[in-house]
């Protein structure tokens, strides 16, 4: 991945995209507007649990639901799967320290501060202020 505007999606990203479109135009617009996106292992799984969840509370239709199931699956075939490795593991465990991060938050952070060592001017997609914030405090 090379040129363009490359971005790391967290799962609130995604999830905020398909499932809420046009609560987020900036998000919208950039991930529209992607040459490259990058993406934890961890944002599948989680995403696939939130589309488990609303089925099971009835809380969205099942056509938007089966929409949203496609919607994902195309997103996911357009990034680039970074892996939980013990790399991320032992920078997700000690990442942020100042920061009330939970584990699955710290997972993304950690995916997305390794993926970008590796993409010069891979920009975060998050809908969470708290992982913002942990990214810009490690950049820091």
């Amino acid at each position: 991945m090379n040129g363009g505007r490359l971005f790391y999606l967290d799962t609130s990203a995604v999830l905020r995209a398909l499932l809420e479109a046009g609560v987020s135009p900036e998000l919208d617009a950039k991930l529209a507007s992607a040459t490259g996106l990058v993406t934890s292992r961890l944002a599948l799984v989680e995403s696939a649990r939130a589309l488990l969840r609303l089925r099971r509370d009835g809380r969205v239709a099942e056509a938007a639901l089966a929409d949203a199931e496609r919607e994902i699956e195309s997103l996911w075939r357009r990034c680039e799967i970074f892996e939980l490795s013990p790399a991320v593991c032992d920078l997700a465990a000690r990442v942020a320290p100042g920061q009330a991060l939970r584990a699955l938050d710290a997972l993304q952070v950690a995916t997305f501060l390794l993926a970008r060592r590796r993409l010069a001017g891979l920009g975060l997609l998050t809908a969470e202020e708290r992982l913002r914030a942990a990214v810009e405090g490690a950049v820091a």
